[in-house]
């Protein structure tokens, strides 16, 4: 499958570009990006094309992988689904819940396959883990807490991101914690309340199908620390917690792939699709409208 990289950024450049230009069964042909010196010095380095034009990319490849921020991700991906390209999309899909139901229409219509690279779902620890969680069921109450340091440590590389500074941890890392959660508890029925906390921490409570609850902490403002991610089960089973990966985020993003080609080639949406991804959307728009209908 021939494969192009929108976008230039850090994760662009720790992540997408490596794993591509590495897999096996992906033929890496070029980069795209807003700013044609910054496309050009991503390409060099894997012997591949700079484009100046999105359009003439799309046109050269079968599939996309998209490093951009959300706002900017959403038309493109859904320009590139309608040129027949297959998506492995970043979270989260979209700011919005039209800009995000747009890339599921445009993707559904085209028939193209779609994977949001959603990191703990391609790590095999965690993996493992949220399957054997979900078959067993009988779940009372969940407990994540995803916090990050990417403001309050030095030399961060995403603490330059317009989008993260405006959007904060509930888009940020929200898109992380329910894709853990809503597999092993079900979808959630309501956001039942949201609150701020310190810096641009938010916390917010589902309720889910299958009569669990849960609980959310999200930051990117933690000490670092206090920084660490960690989900908690309890329920009928005892208590578990998630176990930490013993990958990065190239090898996921290898498996993300992997999940793409998979889904192309059969016609089976994978678990993290664009229409899991929207439905993420919708849940942190819901609790968006909350904390903003609250007082701080």
């Amino acid at each position: 499958m021939r494969i192009g990289l929108l976008g230039t950024g850090p994760w662009a450049q720790a992540a997408h570009a490596p794993a591509l230009s590495g897999h096996r069964d992906l033929d890496f042909v070029g980069v795209w990006g807003r700013r044609p010196e910054a496309a050009r010095e991503l390409a060099d380095p894997y012997g591949v094309r700079a484009y100046d034009d999105v359009d003439a990319l799309l046109a050269d490849v079968d599939a996309v992988a998209v490093a951009l921020p959300p706002h900017v991700q959403a038309g493109l991906a859904a320009r590139a689904a309608r040129a027949g390209c297959h998506l492995l999309l970043d979270k989260p899909l979209a700011p919005t819940v039209a800009q995000g139901r747009a890339v599921v229409e445009a993707a559904e219509e085209a028939g193209v396959a779609s994977v949001v690279f959603l990191t703990t779902r391609f790590q095999p620890e965690p993996e493992a883990w949220i399957a054997e969680q979900a078959s067993l069921g009988g779940w009372f109450t969940g407990r994540a807490q995803w916090l990050g340091a990417v403001f309050t440590a030095d030399g961060n590389p995403f603490a330059a991101s317009p989008w993260r500074r405006e959007m904060g941890a509930l888009w940020d890392v929200g898109p992380h914690a329910l894709s853990v959660l809503l597999p092993v508890l079900g979808d959630a029925r309501r956001v039942s309340a949201a609150a701020y906390g310190p810096g641009d921490t938010v916390h917010f409570v589902l309720d889910h199908v299958s009569g669990a609850s849960s609980t959310l902490t999200l930051s990117l403002t933690a000490p670092p620390a206090a920084a660490g991610a960690t989900v908690e089960l309890r329920g009928a089973s005892g208590v578990t917690l998630l176990p930490e990966a013993s990958e990065g985020a190239v090898p996921a993003l290898t498996r993300a792939a992997d999940a793409l080609l998979t889904a192309a080639g059969t016609g089976t949406p994978h678990p993290c699709d664009a229409a899991f991804a929207l439905r993420i959307t919708d849940l942190l728009a819901t609790a968006e409208a909350l904390l903003r209908g609250g007082a701080r």
